[in-house]
C-alpha cells in the first residue's frame, strides 16, 4: 500500500512541476523572464512562491530544469553507436535520439522554453551549466574511440562542437518554420562533419 501512495504521490508532484513550468514559460516567453516574479508564477498557479520554491530551488530551474538533465541518456544513446560508427556521426545521432525522444512533448512548449532560454544572460548561463555536464560525461567515451596524438584535446574539440551544433539547431527550430528538430540538428551536424 506504502509503495501506491509514494508512486502516486511522486505522479502528483511531477504533475504540480509541469504545470508551474508550463505557467511560468508562458509567462516568461509574452513577458520576458526578467519582468516576471515568482510570485506572480507562483499566483497564477495557485501556491505560494515558498511552494514555487520547494519544486524549483531558482526561477531559472523553472525553465532549465536539472542540468545533468538527459546526460545518461545522452552517454548511452553515443556508447550504443560508438562501436558501429565512427565518432562524429555517433555524437550527431546520441544528439538526434535525445530530440526525437523529447518531440512527444508538445512542440510550441520545447520551442517557447527555447526562446526564453536564449532570451536571458541568466538563462544562458544556467544552459552552458547542462552542456557542461553532457560534455563531462561525453568526453572520456569520445577519447576511447580517438586514436593518436592529442585525443583527449580532440575529444573536446569534437564534444564542444557537437553542442555548437545543437545549441544552432534548437535555436533555428524554436525561432523557424521547420518542425523537424532532428532533421536540423543533423543538417548542422552534417554542415561541418569533422574528420575523426
Amino acid at each position: 500500500m506504502s509503495d501506491v501512495r509514494t508512486g502516486l504521490r511522486d505522479i502528483t508532484r511531477d504533475a504540480v512541476r509541469a504545470r508551474i513550468a508550463a505557467v511560468a514559460l508562458e509567462r516568461f516567453d509574452t513577458d520576458g523572464f526578467e519582468n516576471v516574479t515568482v510570485e506572480q508564477v507562483a499566483a497564477e498557479v495557485g501556491i505560494s512562491a515558498r511552494s514555487f520554491h520547494r519544486y524549483f530551488p531558482a526561477k531559472e530551474d523553472a525553465v532549465i530544469g536539472d542540468p545533468a538533465r538527459h546526460r545518461d541518456a545522452l552517454a548511452e544513446a553515443f556508447r550504443c553507436r560508438s562501436t558501429t560508427q565512427p565518432v562524429w556521426p555517433a555524437l550527431r545521432e546520441a544528439f538526434a535520439e535525445m530530440l526525437e525522444r523529447g518531440s512527444t512533448d508538445d512542440p510550441e512548449t520545447g520551442r517557447r522554453s527555447v526562446r526564453v532560454m536564449t532570451s536571458t544572460a541568466s538563462l544562458r548561463a544556467r544552459n552552458l551549466e547542462k552542456h557542461q555536464a553532457w560534455a563531462d560525461v561525453l568526453t572520456p567515451l569520445v577519447v576511447e574511440q580517438l586514436h593518436g596524438p592529442d585525443a583527449e584535446l580532440r575529444a573536446r574539440v569534437l564534444v564542444q562542437a557537437a553542442l555548437g551544433c545543437f545549441d544552432v539547431a534548437i535555436t533555428t527550430w524554436a525561432t523557424g518554420d521547420d518542425p523537424d528538430a532532428a532533421a536540423i540538428l543533423r543538417r548542422a551536424f552534417d554542415g561541418i562533419a569533422p574528420s575523426a
